[in-house]
C-alpha cells in the first residue's frame, strides 16, 4: 500500500459472470491490465469495451466518475491486475483510454504502456510514472536505467524471474530505490510489470 506514487495493484480472479458492480472513484488513475480472460467495463462517462489480455486501459477518475467491471465469459475466469497511481493533482476532468499491445512487442523487450505523454503509443497518465511490459523466455532478460532521483516498483505476473540477483515468482514485487540500473532476467517463461517512479 503505497510506494511514491504507486497507491496500489490488486490482483484479482474474477469468476464467470461475476463482477464488481457499479461503484464510484475520484482523483486517481485506475489502469487494468488483464493477464488471463476478458474483463467488461463500463462507466459513468459512457464508455463500455471488452479488454483482454495485452490490453492497457486508463480510467482516470478525477473529479469523480462510477464504473463497473465484469466478466462476460460464461465459463472462464478472469485474471488481472487493477493498478492505482495517485495523480499529480487533484480536480483533472474524468478521462478514458484503452489501446492493445500485442505480445510480439512485449516479447524480450520492456514495452511502454502507460505514461504521463503517451509516448510510444502508450495510454497517459495523469503523474510522472511510467509503466513497462515484458514477456521473457527463460534465460532472456531486459535491462532499464533508472535515474538518480527516480524509484522503480517491479511486479511479476507470471512466472518466475532473476531481478538483480534475486529470485522474484509470481506475485511478487520488488521496491527499488538507489539503483542506476534494472536486470530481469526470465528464469521461466514470465510477464513483468516495470514502474519506473518520480
Amino acid at each position: 500500500m503505497g510506494f511514491h506514487s504507486l497507491r496500489v495493484i490488486n490482483e484479482d480472479t474474477v469468476q464467470p459472470g461475476h463482477g464488481f458492480p457499479m461503484h464510484p472513484h475520484r482523483d486517481m488513475e485506475i489502469i487494468t491490465y488483464v493477464l488471463e480472460g476478458a474483463l467488461e467495463h463500463k462507466d459513468s462517462m459512457g464508455n463500455g469495451s471488452i479488454i483482454r489480455p495485452g490490453d492497457g486501459q486508463r480510467m482516470s477518475a478525477g473529479t469523480g466518475v462510477r464504473h463497473s467491471e465484469a466478466n462476460p465469459s460464461k465459463t472462464d475466469p478472469a485474471h488481472l491486475l487493477q493498478i492505482w497511481i495517485l495523480p499529480d493533482r487533484q480536480g483533472h476532468q474524468p478521462g478514458y483510454e484503452q489501446k492493445a499491445f500485442p505480445e510480439a512487442e512485449k516479447r524480450g523487450r520492456l514495452r511502454l504502456i502507460a505514461s504521463p505523454d503517451g509516448k510510444d503509443g502508450s495510454v497517459t497518465i495523469n503523474q510522472d510514472a511510467k509503466l513497462y511490459v515484458s514477456l521473457l523466455d527463460p534465460g532472456q532478460e531486459v535491462k532499464h536505467a533508472l535515474e538518480s532521483s527516480r524509484h522503480a516498483w517491479v511486479q511479476v505476473a507470471k512466472g518466475e524471474v532473476e531481478f538483480n540477483g534475486k529470485t522474484l515468482n509470481q506475485g511478487d514485487g520488488a521496491a527499488v530505490s538507489e539503483e542506476k540500473q534494472l536486470i530481469v532476467r526470465g528464469k521461466n517463461k514470465a510477464e513483468v510489470l516495470l514502474f519506473d517512479l518520480a
